[in-house]
């Protein structure tokens, strides 16, 4: 799009407008500049453009109160207009108030070259991109040609294959992703697609789980360490970040971050710089990022568990993966495919009988896709049968929750005994994490690694 894109910069100061209006043009842009918002209202009105890059203050304040109104004004009267705001490191709470306001992102001063442009390539690219209408929609037969993928997160459900058609739409530019869902929903999976329909595709993709890294530790493990950094760090270390250079890195658990290990986590997501610990040099890295969760970080920013500005660099664009209780006539067709992947691994022939598809959909799932699958395979085992019905996964899955209940504790695995005192402790709070947590001796970070170990869902 840059041959015809025009961006429009404004900014008072002629030096720095003068300076981007260079940098865009030789990036391939149409750029014109104005020094006012009442100046680039009157250009806009005049000549469209396809982006606006605006600083926040202007010569009448240091406030940022005119860059919102500005902001406010071109919601109005351009609504489809992205807006990239320019603030100062210092402050990105007003550039969060303008990505309330409508704004499409934000890059801090002074900025990179190279992070400017990929930020205004990004916030172009993702102009057109929104929910689709269902006549936009691909069916999963047109969107596993487009985009095979995503052929790994199986089903048909209109819900599931509008999401897979818009992170198709997304993957290509380097937007940050943020993937929502239950356990066992196929998160990673779907992280995985993006890459690998992106044209990062042949470069690294790093997969972090941010609930395993202490925050004692968590600058070495994501950038890294030299030898004598620390007691134990007896030889150079390069850490995450930089392994994923070039390529996506991928942040699980991101909702589980503390928070002295959120702002060193924006301020490397903000500039796309960082400092090996034990040096005082600054690198860079090119990375797109992809982070998953399964806790609802709107909330968490309301407690004040989270970071807000954190949260809007991680999620210029949310996808969220229903449950499978919300598309339950993808069950059975889920179910067989796991049976025909057990078929050519087993070498012998497994299918569903006719009752079994409506037994199947009926269950709640709370576990998900990795529930499904994992029931599957244990009926296989266990009943040596080559047609599978309802009344085969009933019994095993009446084994399943039989033996939780009523197998001596002394024959039971340390692991089977903590997931019973986890199910029994939520269900004794109502679900309430925290009171749980507190009842079973645990931080809510590690209760939710448990939950995500177990397929957990309160």
């Amino acid at each position: 799009m840059k041959g015809d894109a025009a961006v429009l910069v404004v900014d008072d100061d002629s030096a720095v407008a003068a300076s981007l209006v260079l940098l865009l043009r030789q990036a391939g842009y149409r750029p014109a500049s104005a020094a006012t918002p009442e100046e680039a209202l009157a250009r806009l009105a005049a000549a469209p453009a396809d982006l606006v890059l605006t600083d926040m203050n202007f010569a009448r304040g240091t406030t940022g109160e005119e860059g919102l109104a500005f902001l406010a004004a071109l919601r109005e009267r351009h609504p489809g207009l992205p807006v990239v705001l320019m603030t100062a490191w210092g402050s990105i709470e007003l550039a969060v108030r303008g990505m309330r306001g409508g704004a499409a992102d934000f890059v801090t001063k002074p900025w990179s070259a190279e992070r400017l442009l990929s930020t205004v390539a990004t916030a172009l690219a993702l102009s057109g991109v929104g929910p689709a209408r269902d006549a936009d929609v691909p069916s999963r037969d047109e969107l596993d040609a487009s985009a095979p993928a995503f052929a790994p997160l199986a089903g048909r459900d209109p819900k599931l294959v509008r999401l897979l058609a818009l992170a198709a739409r997304v993957a290509p530019t380097d937007a940050s992703v943020l993937v929502t869902g239950e356990s066992g929903t196929g998160k990673e999976l779907l992280a995985e697609a993006i890459h690998r329909a992106s044209p990062r595709r042949a470069k690294p993709f790093v997969k972090v789980n941010l609930g395993g890294v202490p925050t004692t530790l968590f600058e070495s493990e994501m950038f890294g360490h030299v030898k004598g950094a620390f007691t134990d760090a007896r030889q150079d270390r390069a850490g995450r970040f930089a392994a994923a250079d070039g390529g996506s890195i991928f942040l699980d658990e991101v909702g589980e971050l503390e928070p002295a290990a959120q702002v060193k986590l924006l301020r490397v997501l903000q500039d796309r710089t960082f400092e090996v610990l034990g040096t005082s040099a600054t690198r860079s890295v090119d990375v797109r990022v992809v982070s998953a969760t399964n806790r609802d970080l709107g909330e968490a920013v309301a407690r004040g568990a989270f970071r807000e500005d954190l949260l809007y660099r991680l999620n210029l664009i949310t996808l969220r993966l229903p449950p499978l209780r919300e598309r339950p006539d993808d069950v059975p067709f889920l179910a067989a495919r796991f049976l025909a992947e057990l078929s050519r691994r087993h070498g012998r022939p497994l299918a569903l009988a006719a009752d079994a598809g409506e037994w199947l959909a009926g269950r709640p799932w709370p576990g998900n896709v990795r529930q499904l699958k994992h029931l599957v395979e244990r009926s296989v085992l266990l009943t040596g049968k080559e047609t599978l019905g309802a009344a085969d996964f009933a019994f095993v899955a009446g084994m399943d929750e039989g033996a939780r209940r009523e197998v001596p504790a002394a024959a039971r695995t340390l692991e089977e005994l903590e997931r019973e005192a986890i199910v029994r402790g939520l269900a004794r709070h109502g679900g309430n994490l925290s009171r749980a947590a507190e009842e079973l001796g645990l931080s809510r970070g590690a209760l939710y690694r448990r939950l995500e170990k177990y397929g957990i869902t309160p």
